[in-house]
C-alpha cells in the first residue's frame, strides 16, 4: 500500500510516528509523511522518508484551517495514497476530511487524546465532541493510545469499533545505564546523596510545571529537579518564564534546566525519579521511557498515566493541580532509595510487558492492514 502519515508538527512525526513508518516500510509498504515544517524534520528525511509540508496550525482559526484542509486535499490528489493515517486532534480531524474529498479508499485514525477531554469552556468540549463524532462515521480504522479513550469513543458514539493499541519505545534504548548515570550526574553537579527528579515535556502550562516549581520548594534539600525541554514555536498559553525565574531564585542548584536534548536515555538514566503532573494527556511516551530505564514515576491521576503507573508499586499518582500532594510524593520518594530502586524495578518490568515498541507497532500495523 501507499500509506500517508499525517500529523501536526515535526516534534510529533519524529517522537511519536518514526518507528510506525519504520515498521511499514520494512513490511513493504509506501511511506510518506506529511506535517508543518520544522528541523526535527532531518532525521527522517536522513532516513529515506519523503516528508510533505502541509500548513498545519495548532487553532481553531477558521481561516487558517480552511487553508490547510484546501492544501491536504491538493497533496492527498496528487500523491493517490491507498490509505491516510492521520494523527492529533486538529490535524487528524483535517486529514480525515481532506482523505474523504479526495477519494482515498481507507481512511485510518490514532486518537492521541481528545480536546473534550482536555479543561477548558463547556462550547469547545460539545464542539470537540461532534466533530469527532462526524469524523468518525468517515473513519475505517479507528485506533487511540489508551484504553480509557477506546472505551470513551465506544461509549460516546464516536466510533464502534475503537482500539487501543497503546504507545511504546525501544527497551534497547531505554535502560538503566550505570556509566551516563557516573558521566550526567558529574556534569550537571549533582551530589551523590542527591535524588534527581527529571521532567521531560514541552514547557507548556498544562504539563504542570507550576505546580511541580511550587512543590520542589517543600521537598528536602537533597531533592534536585533537571528540566528537559523546550516551548514549540507553535505551542500556546501562559509564558512559564516567570515561574521558573522564581523558582530559580528559590531553589537555587536544585534546578537545572537543559532544554531540547537528543541524549534523553541517558538523562533518564542518570536520574532518581521522574515527574510528570499533567493537568491531561493521551498515553505520555514519557513515562514509558522512564519505567523502562527503571524510574518510579510520580504522575497525575489521569486518563493516560493512570493506566501506566500502579499507584504504590511502580510510583505514585497526584491530584492534578494541586502542589501540596505533589511535593509530599515527591520527598518520600526522595527520602527512601529502597522504596525508590522497588518501585523502579517493578515500573521496568511493567513496561516491558505492556510498552515495548516493537509489539506496538507490530499490533498497529496489523490493524491498518486488516
Amino acid at each position: 500500500m501507499k500509506i500517508l502519515e499525517v500529523t501536526n508538527v515535526d516534534f510529533s512525526l519524529r517522537h511519536f510516528l518514526l518507528p510506525l513508518m519504520r515498521g511499514l516500510r520494512a513490511r513493504g509498504h509506501e511511506v510518506a509523511g506529511v506535517c508543518a515544517g520544522g528541523p526535527l524534520l532531518d532525521q527522517p528525511r536522513a532516513e529515506g522518508f519523503r516528508v510533505l509540508h502541509a500548513p498545519m496550525a495548532r487553532s481553531m482559526n477558521p481561516v487558517a484551517q480552511a487553508r490547510c484542509l484546501a492544501a491536504l486535499v491538493a497533496i492527498m490528489r496528487a500523491e493517490k495514497p491507498d490509505l491516510v493515517h492521520a494523527h492529533m486532534p486538529i490535524s487528524g480531524l483535517l486529514a480525515r476530511a481532506a482523505a474523504r474529498i479526495a477519494g482515498v479508499p481507507r481512511i485510518a485514525y490514532t486518537c492521541h487524546g481528545f480536546l473534550f477531554n482536555q479543561p477548558g469552556p463547556r462550547w469547545r468540549a460539545a464542539l470537540s465532541l461532534a466533530l469527532e463524532r462526524a469524523a468518525g462515521r468517515i473513519t475505517d480504522t479507528y485506533l487511540t493510545v489508551s484504553e480509557e479513550e477506546a472505551a470513551d469513543a465506544r461509549r460516546l458514539g464516536i466510533h464502534p469499533g475503537a482500539t487501543a493499541v497503546l504507545n511504546g519505545r525501544d527497551p534497547a534504548r531505554f535502560r538503566p545505564d550505570p556509566a551516563a548515570r557516573v558521566a550526567l550526574r558529574a556534569q550537571f553537579g549533582a551530589r551523590e546523596e542527591d535524588c534527581v527528579v527529571v521532567a521531560v515535556s514541552r514547557l507548556v502550562r498544562h504539563k504542570g510545571y507550576p505546580e511541580l516549581l511550587r512543590a520542589m520548594e517543600a521537598t528536602p534539600a537533597n531533592c534536585v529537579l533537571w528540566v528537559v525541554g523546550e516551548r514549540l514555536p507553535t505551542d500556546h498559553g501562559e509564558d512559564l518564564e516567570p515561574h521558573f525565574a522564581r523558582a530559580a531564585g528559590v531553589l537555587g542548584r536544585r534546578l537545572v534546566r537543559l532544554g531540547y536534548r537528543d541524549d534523553v536515555p541517558r538523562i533518564l538514566a542518570a536520574a532518581d525519579v521522574f515527574a510528570l503532573p499533567s493537568h491531561f494527556e493521551g498515553l505520555p511516551m514519557s513515562i514509558i521511557e522512564a519505567m523502562l530505564t527503571g524510574l518510579p514515576v510520580v504522575a497525575t491521576d489521569i486518563r493516560g498515566p493512570r493506566e501506566q503507573v500502579v499507584e504504590g508499586e511502580t510510583g505514585l499518582l497526584v491530584p492534578p493541580a494541586t502542589a501540596k500532594p505533589l511535593a509530599l510524593a515527591l520527598a518520600r520518594l526522595a527520602g527512601n532509595p529502597g522504596l525508590r530502586r522497588l518501585m523502579g524495578e517493578a515500573g521496568r518490568a511493567r513496561a516491558l510487558d505492556r510498552f515495548d515498541e516493537a509489539r506496538i507497532v507490530q499490533r498497529t500495523i496489523a490493524l491498518l492492514e486488516g
